[in-house]
């Protein structure tokens, strides 16, 4: 079991090179204007209505665009994504996100947390994403375009940037199976039934399916 998923693919390489555009002439404040209290964040936030709704737009086509995000994920919500930058000497620190968060009127319940990488891991030194499951210690840097999905309860941090700028998207999703381990023994029966099912007997495959709808009919906390 991973709990997490790494998607190469998420963006084009075209909407990577829109985003770049958006922000290079946006405004990017104090990343504690959202978290004033927080002792451990250290970084810019886009700060700009226009660009955020632009920026988020394409994001969000993107993730629910995307087969493989759909099928880990089982999202029924998503904040919209915001852009982020490190420059030299900033830095998260360990922390886990909030349980929930507000969506316009709603609360929203961040089950996965997801960082979509959007410039060269070559340009800047430091600033890998660092999470802690269990007693495994994990470091992204992801390629443009890329993305890691990884529940929100973890302990997790971006490391110091040392030079260059890190340059990245953040969002929390809910998802229609809040506890990590059911929703990702979903997910691998899914992905056997799509591999495998031709090859099985096709009453067996039936089966298979009965049984994938039982338990997300079970487990699912939303429709």
């Amino acid at each position: 079991m991973t709990l997490f998923k790494e998607i190469s693919d998420l963006l084009t390489s075209a909407q990577v090179d829109e985003l770049t555009r958006i922000a290079s002439t946006a405004k990017f404040v104090d990343g504690r204007i959202s978290n004033p209290h927080s002792k451990v964040k250290q970084n810019l936030q886009l700060h700009d209505e226009a660009a955020y709704q632009k920026s988020s737009q394409i994001l969000m086509q993107a993730m629910f665009g995307h087969e493989d995000f759909r099928n880990f994920a089982f999202p029924v919500a998503a904040l919209p994504p915001l852009m982020t930058r490190y420059t030299p000497s900033m830095r998260y620190g360990a922390h886990a996100d909030a349980a929930y968060l507000q969506l316009g009127n709603m609360s929203l319940r961040s089950d996965l947390s997801c960082t979509i990488f959007l410039n060269d891991p070559a340009s800047y030194e430091g600033g890998a994403l660092r999470i802690q499951l269990g007693t495994r210690d994990l470091r992204f840097r992801g390629a443009p375009g890329s993305a890691i999905v990884y529940p929100s309860d973890t302990m997790h941090e971006v490391e110091p940037v040392t030079q260059g700028e890190r340059f990245v998207a953040i969002t929390f999703i809910q998802s229609r199976i809040a506890d990590p381990w059911r929703r990702e023994l979903l997910y691998e029966l899914n992905e056997i039934a799509a591999l495998e099912g031709l090859r099985m007997a096709p009453e067996n495959f039936t089966r298979m399916q009965l049984i994938q709808a039982k338990l997300l009919r079970h487990w699912g906390d939303r429709p």
